[in-house]
């Protein structure tokens, strides 16, 4: 039941745009097609449920106080948290660049489509900000840091796919001067916000 509850927060009550605006300058800027949207809000969740499960085991086994007893007892007071941001980067730079690879293998026009912003999932604060969201919180086992970077990923995913099918329906629509591109976009989302915000009433 803590993964149902992890895994559905996550995506509504916790939602990385809606909740905490990570991630804003992808989102943005991709969302003008749902196509191309789709692409990265995929890519967006196999880099978050590759590497927040890949820094939850570094964070616990290698990083924080402690975690280095598993090799021997002397061990046990060594502490390389100082290290966390420059290995959580790292991890999610190396997973990024493979991603890359795979986008442009697979499919060329998706890679084409989406520019420089592939690539610049490595610096999406949305995608650190699961991995420093998962060492806040503590979660108890990998299951868990699964789940929330699955329901984090989805939750991207939707808000992502939701704005790009409306800004694609808004170019049809008779949007007042001042307000056409970002700032109709910019409405929305907030709207699109104080919808999501309905779901902190969740309990499970």
């Amino acid at each position: 039941m803590d993964l149902v509850n992890i895994f559905v927060k996550s995506i509504f009550v916790d939602n990385m745009i809606f909740a905490y605006f990570l991630g804003m300058c992808s989102y943005l800027a991709v969302s003008k097609t749902v196509k191309t949207a789709f692409g990265l809000g995929m890519a967006v969740i196999f880099v978050l449920v590759v590497t927040v499960p890949m820094n939850y085991l570094l964070e616990n086994y290698v990083l924080k106080e402690g975690a280095l007893a598993w090799i021997d007892a002397s061990y046990a007071s060594v502490d390389l948290s100082f290290l966390s941001f420059i290995m959580f980067i790292a991890v999610v730079a190396a997973i990024v660049q493979l991603v890359e690879m795979l986008v442009e293998k697979l499919s060329p026009a998706l890679y084409g489509s989406l520019g420089i912003f592939l690539p610049l999932i490595a610096v999406n604060c949305s995608i650190l900000g699961g991995a420093l969201f998962m060492q806040e919180r503590q979660y108890s086992s990998i299951a868990e840091a699964t789940s929330f970077a699955l329901g984090s990923g989805i939750g991207w995913f939707l808000a992502i796919v939701a704005i790009a099918a409306i800004r694609e329906k808004v170019r049809y629509s008779n949007v007042p001067a001042p307000l056409r591109g970002l700032g109709i976009t910019f409405i929305i989302t907030g709207l699109m916000g104080l919808a999501f915000m309905s779901f902190m009433g969740i309990e499970l």
